[in-house]
């Protein structure tokens, strides 16, 4: 019998598990696939020895992570001198660097704007991480930078990027704020490009050395260090597939946890979990290339990350037309070219692309050709060095990890009446009614990233509640 069971293997659970393990809790971590992982996994997508992250590829959250920093991890980071490189139609690129004054110099005109905006949180980055990764509190340890952030990040995007100018600006504030994959003109988008662009100044926009998997082996192996116990293959279709235990951390979407527990739940709280909204999907591409993309703008040869949709209006075009169930010929796409910087990625003189845009829920449109033609039109002769290709769909995603429900990868909707607390409460965001059944996935405080913080606070609620520790 162990005292605690975590389910589900994705960044989240590992940590859930290893708060619990470094508690003294005996722990047993279930994964229903062959590999710990959920969206940190990478595999052998289009060719042999060419290595794809199937779903997360770039890692700035896990490194200013108040809890993964503080972790003994074997891992190795890999760096490119930019951080986001967006392409413009004029042939030049518009360049986020780690450090801020580097990035300030090439804005021209928006210097002052973009400088006083970002500083800071730049300059208290570890106060801000570790307030924004969080439950939203009713007092903040840091209320001044906080109710600073708030005056902006409640905001649209839209509304934050008219201090700017000039085209570049607004590209990159605009396209760290679609990573929230909802509208730029939606309050609250603003957050996520405030941040993303931080996040860039504070860390940069890494990549894990050998693919996404080796930060789950490495959370794996530290929970194992600990005398946590994993067994994989290991679905969990009802809790009473479940072993006895004190206490079980889901790391499920609130879908699943209505499936899975629904019996041992009030159907009040299962009616609030099954009204959980969930957000668009994504379309992603692999490549098996010849050589590196064929970027017009040299600065895209020097960044793990590109954002290609041009001009903000056009991005915020593709956005709004998501949400309202159909797609556009020019959708945003993020690129990660993983390979330039990676050699572990793919064979000598070879390289591997990255990429994907957003669809409407469940969608399965193939936008392939969609996504070529927008890279193609910042890198001519791009589609000549593709060898292979794999593609990915919604329902090609949701039938690789449950968690993926109609393809949204960020686990619910990041609208802004969800992210303030629908349907979980945010002092009350990891427990349930049942006092033994805990959820801490993505679709919790403070929602999507490889950061592990969801997993976190909802193993320190269960320690709390149900161990009586803290």
């Amino acid at each position: 019998m162990h005292d605690a069971i975590v389910v589900g293997g994705g960044p989240n659970g590992l940590a859930a598990a290893i708060v619990l393990a470094q508690a003294g809790v005996s722990t047993l971590l279930l994964e229903a696939a062959d590999t710990v992982g959920g969206g940190t996994r990478t595999h052998e997508l289009t060719l042999p020895g060419f290595r794809h992250d199937v779903c997360s590829a770039i890692h700035p959250m896990a490194l200013v992570s108040p809890f993964l920093k503080t972790l003994p991890l074997k891992l190795t980071w890999v760096e490119s001198p930019y951080a986001v490189a967006h392409p413009l139609d004029d042939g030049t690129a518009a360049v986020l660097e780690q450090a801020l004054d580097a990035t300030t110099q090439r804005l021209g005109d928006d210097a002052r704007a973009w400088r006083a905006l970002m500083k800071p949180f730049v300059d208290h980055a570890d106060a801000f991480f570790e307030s924004v990764l969080r439950p939203v509190p009713l007092i903040p340890r840091h209320p001044f930078l906080m109710a600073r952030f708030g005056l902006n990040g409640l905001r649209s995007a839209t509304a934050v990027m008219k201090r700017f100018r000039g085209d570049a600006a607004r590209a990159l504030f605009g396209g760290c704020a679609a990573h929230a994959i909802i509208p730029p003109g939606w309050a609250g988008s603003a957050a996520a490009g405030i941040s993303m662009a931080v996040s860039a100044h504070a860390v940069g926009w890494p990549c894990a050395e050998g693919g996404s998997q080796a930060i789950a082996r490495a959370l794996a192996d530290y929970f194992v260090s600990l005398g946590g116990t994993i067994e994989t293959n290991h679905r969990v279709a009802s809790i009473r597939d479940l072993p006895p235990s004190r206490a079980v951390v889901f790391d499920v979407t609130p879908r699943q946890l209505a499936s899975i527990a629904g019996d041992a739940l009030p159907p009040r709280y299962v009616r609030k979990l099954q009204r959980f909204r969930y957000g668009p999907a994504i379309f992603k591409v692999d490549w098996a290339l010849d050589g590196p993309i064929p970027w017009g703008a040299e600065a895209c040869t020097r960044a793990l990350t590109v954002h290609v949709g041009g001009r903000v209006e056009q991005i915020d075009e593709h956005e709004t037309a998501v949400w309202r169930g159909r797609t556009t010929p020019k959708p945003f796409v993020l690129v990660a070219q993983q390979s330039l910087f990676d050699t572990t990625r793919a064979p000598a003189g070879k390289h591997t692309g990255w990429a994907y845009c957003h669809v409407p829920h469940g969608s399965n449109e193939d936008m392939t050709d969609a996504i070529e033609r927008q890279i193609e039109r910042f890198a001519p002769g791009f589609r000549d060095r593709i060898l292979a290709r794999h593609t990915m769909n919604a329902a090609q995603y949701e039938a690789y990890d449950a968690n993926v429900v109609g393809g949204d990868i960020g686990g619910g909707a990041n609208t802004l009446l969800q992210l303030i607390g629908k349907p979980f409460p945010p002092l009350h965001s990891y427990v349930t009614p049942n006092r033994r059944i805990f959820i801490g996935s993505s679709s919790t405080p403070p929602r999507g990233g490889v950061h592990g913080m969801c997993g976190y606070w909802a193993a320190k609620s269960a320690l709390r509640h149900v161990f009586r520790m803290g």
